[in-house]
Protein backbone atom coordinates (compact mmCIF):
# COMPACT_ATOMS: atom_id res chain seq x y z
CA UNK A 1 0.00 0.00 0.00
CA UNK A 2 1.08 3.56 -0.90
CA UNK A 3 0.20 6.64 0.56
CA UNK A 4 -0.49 9.80 -0.83
CA UNK A 5 -1.24 13.04 0.57
CA UNK A 6 -3.79 15.09 -1.35
CA UNK A 7 -2.59 18.49 -2.08
CA UNK A 8 -5.72 20.03 -4.33
CA UNK A 9 -4.81 22.16 -7.21
CA UNK A 10 -5.77 25.80 -7.78
CA UNK A 11 -7.95 27.56 -5.35
CA UNK A 12 -8.81 23.77 -3.42
CA UNK A 13 -9.83 22.14 -7.06
CA UNK A 14 -9.23 18.31 -7.32
CA UNK A 15 -8.48 16.24 -10.39
CA UNK A 16 -11.46 15.24 -12.05
CA UNK A 17 -10.07 11.38 -12.42
CA UNK A 18 -9.67 11.67 -8.45
CA UNK A 19 -12.41 13.16 -7.61
CA UNK A 20 -14.54 10.53 -9.42
CA UNK A 21 -12.51 8.17 -7.65
CA UNK A 22 -13.13 9.48 -4.19
CA UNK A 23 -16.25 9.78 -4.87
CA UNK A 24 -17.18 6.54 -5.51
CA UNK A 25 -15.15 5.57 -2.11
CA UNK A 26 -17.57 7.53 -0.03
CA UNK A 27 -20.48 6.09 -2.01
CA UNK A 28 -19.25 2.85 -1.61
CA UNK A 29 -20.03 3.04 2.21
CA UNK A 30 -23.46 3.47 1.97
CA UNK A 31 -24.13 2.28 5.56
CA UNK A 32 -21.52 4.48 6.86
CA UNK A 33 -22.88 7.41 5.35
CA UNK A 34 -26.02 6.74 6.56
CA UNK A 35 -24.70 6.59 10.60
CA UNK A 36 -23.25 9.56 9.51
CA UNK A 37 -25.59 11.69 7.84
CA UNK A 38 -22.98 13.76 6.23
CA UNK A 39 -24.38 13.41 3.10
CA UNK A 40 -28.61 14.15 2.46
CA UNK A 41 -28.69 11.42 0.06
CA UNK A 42 -26.28 8.67 0.88
CA UNK A 43 -27.84 6.97 -1.97
CA UNK A 44 -26.63 10.02 -4.33
CA UNK A 45 -23.24 11.20 -2.92
CA UNK A 46 -21.85 13.84 -5.83
CA UNK A 47 -18.65 14.75 -6.76
CA UNK A 48 -18.81 18.43 -5.46
CA UNK A 49 -20.23 17.12 -2.33
CA UNK A 50 -16.84 15.43 -1.90
CA UNK A 51 -14.86 18.38 -2.80
CA UNK A 52 -16.90 20.56 -0.07
CA UNK A 53 -16.64 17.80 2.22
CA UNK A 54 -12.64 17.29 1.61
CA UNK A 55 -11.99 21.25 1.18
CA UNK A 56 -13.80 21.69 4.58
CA UNK A 57 -11.67 18.93 6.16
CA UNK A 58 -8.61 20.55 4.63
CA UNK A 59 -9.54 24.03 6.13
CA UNK A 60 -8.49 22.64 9.51
CA UNK A 61 -4.56 24.15 9.92
CA UNK A 62 -3.13 20.71 10.76
CA UNK A 63 -5.35 18.54 8.55
CA UNK A 64 -4.06 15.71 6.41
CA UNK A 65 -5.52 13.94 3.98
CA UNK A 66 -4.27 10.78 2.92
CA UNK A 67 -5.15 8.40 0.15
CA UNK A 68 -4.17 4.77 -0.02
CA UNK A 69 -3.70 3.00 -3.20
CA UNK A 70 -3.01 -0.57 -4.01
CA UNK A 71 -1.75 -1.67 -7.38
CA UNK A 72 -2.24 1.62 -8.65
CA UNK A 73 -6.38 1.63 -7.12
CA UNK A 74 -7.26 3.49 -4.63
CA UNK A 75 -8.35 1.70 -1.98
CA UNK A 76 -9.24 4.14 1.30
CA UNK A 77 -8.60 7.20 2.58
CA UNK A 78 -7.37 8.66 6.40
CA UNK A 79 -8.21 12.29 7.36
CA UNK A 80 -5.93 13.45 10.58
CA UNK A 81 -5.43 16.00 12.47
CA UNK A 82 -1.39 16.50 14.42
CA UNK A 83 -2.96 18.84 16.62
CA UNK A 84 -6.73 19.04 17.98
CA UNK A 85 -8.22 22.32 17.87
CA UNK A 86 -8.57 21.74 21.97
CA UNK A 87 -5.06 23.06 23.19
CA UNK A 88 -5.55 20.56 26.17
CA UNK A 89 -5.68 17.81 23.89
CA UNK A 90 -1.80 16.57 23.12
CA UNK A 91 -2.70 13.39 20.46
CA UNK A 92 -3.14 13.84 17.23
CA UNK A 93 -6.07 12.56 15.78
CA UNK A 94 -7.47 10.52 13.02
CA UNK A 95 -10.45 12.04 11.77
CA UNK A 96 -11.44 9.60 9.52
CA UNK A 97 -9.84 6.06 8.03
CA UNK A 98 -12.06 4.79 5.52
CA UNK A 99 -11.95 1.50 2.71
CA UNK A 100 -14.01 1.06 -0.27
CA UNK A 101 -16.16 -1.45 0.36
CA UNK A 102 -15.14 -3.77 -2.12
CA UNK A 103 -12.26 -3.75 -1.23
CA UNK A 104 -12.73 -4.57 2.64
CA UNK A 105 -12.02 -7.38 4.27
CA UNK A 106 -8.65 -7.93 2.88
CA UNK A 107 -6.62 -5.99 5.30
CA UNK A 108 -6.61 -2.66 3.90
CA UNK A 109 -8.20 -0.76 6.91
CA UNK A 110 -5.96 -2.22 9.28
CA UNK A 111 -2.66 -1.50 6.87
CA UNK A 112 -4.17 2.21 6.51
CA UNK A 113 -4.58 2.49 10.16
CA UNK A 114 -0.83 1.10 10.78
CA UNK A 115 0.90 3.68 8.34
CA UNK A 116 -1.06 6.59 9.77
CA UNK A 117 0.39 5.16 13.30
CA UNK A 118 3.30 4.39 12.29
CA UNK A 119 3.62 8.50 10.51
CA UNK A 120 2.64 9.87 14.21
CA UNK A 121 5.08 7.51 15.96
CA UNK A 122 7.36 9.14 13.47
CA UNK A 123 7.08 12.24 14.30
CA UNK A 124 7.50 11.89 17.75
CA UNK A 125 4.01 11.63 19.16
CA UNK A 126 3.44 9.58 22.17
CA UNK A 127 -0.20 8.29 20.92
CA UNK A 128 -2.95 9.08 18.71
CA UNK A 129 -7.14 9.64 19.07
CA UNK A 130 -10.02 8.81 17.34
CA UNK A 131 -14.39 9.35 18.36
CA UNK A 132 -16.53 6.74 16.98
CA UNK A 133 -19.97 7.04 16.46
CA UNK A 134 -22.30 5.15 19.09
CA UNK A 135 -24.41 3.67 16.85
CA UNK A 136 -21.06 2.31 14.33
CA UNK A 137 -20.31 -1.09 16.56
CA UNK A 138 -18.77 -2.49 13.27
CA UNK A 139 -16.34 0.64 13.65
CA UNK A 140 -16.34 0.12 17.60
CA UNK A 141 -14.92 -3.48 16.81
CA UNK A 142 -12.39 -2.60 14.16
CA UNK A 143 -10.28 0.27 16.34
CA UNK A 144 -10.52 -1.89 19.93
CA UNK A 145 -9.16 -4.89 17.61
CA UNK A 146 -6.03 -2.65 16.63
CA UNK A 147 -5.86 -1.49 20.45
CA UNK A 148 -7.76 1.72 20.80
CA UNK A 149 -9.27 1.74 24.32
CA UNK A 150 -12.04 4.03 24.99
CA UNK A 151 -11.57 6.93 27.53
CA UNK A 152 -14.74 9.78 27.04
CA UNK A 153 -18.13 9.67 25.57
CA UNK A 154 -19.39 12.90 24.20
CA UNK A 155 -21.19 14.38 21.32
CA UNK A 156 -18.58 15.84 18.14
CA UNK A 157 -18.01 19.37 17.97
CA UNK A 158 -18.92 19.56 14.55
CA UNK A 159 -22.82 17.90 14.02
CA UNK A 160 -23.55 16.75 17.86
CA UNK A 161 -23.84 13.28 17.08
CA UNK A 162 -22.44 10.87 20.38
CA UNK A 163 -19.11 9.44 19.94
CA UNK A 164 -16.83 7.27 21.85
CA UNK A 165 -13.43 8.73 21.98
CA UNK A 166 -10.39 5.77 22.08
CA UNK A 167 -6.92 6.59 21.60
CA UNK A 168 -3.91 3.89 21.53
CA UNK A 169 -0.70 4.51 22.71
CA UNK A 170 2.68 4.90 20.18
CA UNK A 171 5.46 4.61 22.58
Amino acid sequence: MILETLVPKEAGALPGPLLTELTALYASNRAFQQLSGDFPDPDDIRPEQVAAALADELAQPSAQVLLARSEGRLVGIAVTLAHHPDPADPDPWIGLLMVHARHQGAGHGRQLAGLVEERFRAAGRAAVRLAVLENNPKALAFWTALGYEEIDRRRDAQAGRPCIVMRKPLL
